[in-house]
């Protein structure tokens, strides 16, 4: 049987443990971004607010199929480079991509910066690293995607999401 203090203090890490699942926080700093997959399916759901059907999915895969083998067709230094299955297998963002490839990918930003105080506050507590990776711009994506750009190469990533 546990004595008074032993209850008090279980009662007290049920109540911390509780209180941490209830307001989870995201935050984190990265080589790999989003899916391509991850950020349309919370567009559609965004926009649509269900998922996306399979009809509408499979649509999708061929289009950025068809981007991807453009993309790739048009830049052949691009087709072999080591990097190239993380764009067109896995269709990751990762730091070293250019805004082309991450336009094919993940679409248009939901907002852009350039903006040096924008920019720091985006990145939260990871400003410093940011800034020093020479990031001058940041795109933000849906589910706290933040992807920073020095001159048209992906130099960061960060993701800042609070789930309620």
């Amino acid at each position: 049987m546990l004595d008074v203090r032993a209850r008090i203090t279980l009662a007290s890490a049920l109540v911390l443990a509780l209180s941490a699942c209830a307001a989870q926080v995201t935050d984190q700093r990265s080589t790999q971004g989003p899916t391509a997959e991850e950020v349309w399916t919370a567009s559609v759901i965004l926009a649509a607010g269900r998922p996306p059907t399979f009809d509408e999915k499979r649509h999708w895969d061929l289009a950025l199929d068809e981007k991807i083998s453009g993309y790739l067709r048009r830049h052949p230094a691009a087709a072999n480079a080591l990097e190239v299955s993380t764009f067109r297998f896995l269709r990751q963002v990762t730091v070293g991509m250019t805004k082309e490839q991450v336009l094919i990918l993940l679409g248009p930003p939901a907002a852009a910066t350039t903006d040096g105080a924008e920019l720091a506050r985006l990145a939260r507590g990871h400003r410093l690293a940011v800034t020093a990776s020479g990031a001058g711009e940041a795109w933000v994506y849906p589910q706290g995607w933040r992807l920073y750009f020095a001159d048209t190469t992906v130099v960061d990533i960060t993701q800042y999401l609070e789930r309620k």
